[in-house]
């Protein structure tokens, strides 16, 4: 065989190969569309108002959060808090909408924004926001935050202790 006849016996025994063999360049695997989950979560609240009038603070909440992807959230939350002190005491309901981002796998951000509404007549209704961070594992949500009460006067920092699962 002289060498034009070994390059075309050569080209088309290649080009034979990579026409009946099948190559896998990467094997490329589909992730699964992430399904929108519902979850709630049960929490109890401890704080220090920042206000000298006040001593301390102790709530309960609820939140549903709507989880847009897997790092992110809305977030809506209510209960009561009730800020103690040596004269009259303070009570009022929190509604509150928010938006959480994960960090990482455990570890969040989450602002929320809202009104205070006055168990009592003369409290009257507040202006609420609340920045915080926290961590959260399948069931369990530790948080801290602070939150002001524009038409109060005051605001707190708050732990948040918290059950949470999926609905």
């Amino acid at each position: 065989m002289n060498r034009r006849q070994k390059l075309l016996a050569f080209a088309a025994f290649f080009g034979t190969f990579f026409t009946t063999t099948n190559t896998f360049a990467q094997d490329t695997k589909t992730k699964p569309e992430y399904l929108h989950h519902w979850r709630i979560g049960f929490g109890l609240n401890g704080g220090i108002p920042l206000e000298e009038t006040y001593n301390f603070s102790l709530g309960a909440d609820a939140r549903l959060q709507y989880d847009l992807t897997m790092k992110t959230s809305l977030a809506a939350t209510t209960g009561y808090t009730h800020l103690f002190s040596p004269g009259e005491d303070m009570g009022f309901i929190p509604a509150k909408l928010g938006f959480k981002s994960f960090l990482g796998n455990q570890f969040y951000v989450l602002g929320e924004v809202g009104g205070a509404f006055g168990i009592k007549k003369e409290l009257g209704n507040s202006f609420l926001w609340a920045p915080g961070i926290g961590v959260a594992t399948k069931h369990i949500d530790i948080s801290l935050r602070y939150e002001n009460y524009n038409d109060y006067d005051t605001g707190q920092i708050s732990l948040r202790l918290a059950y949470g699962f999926k609905l």
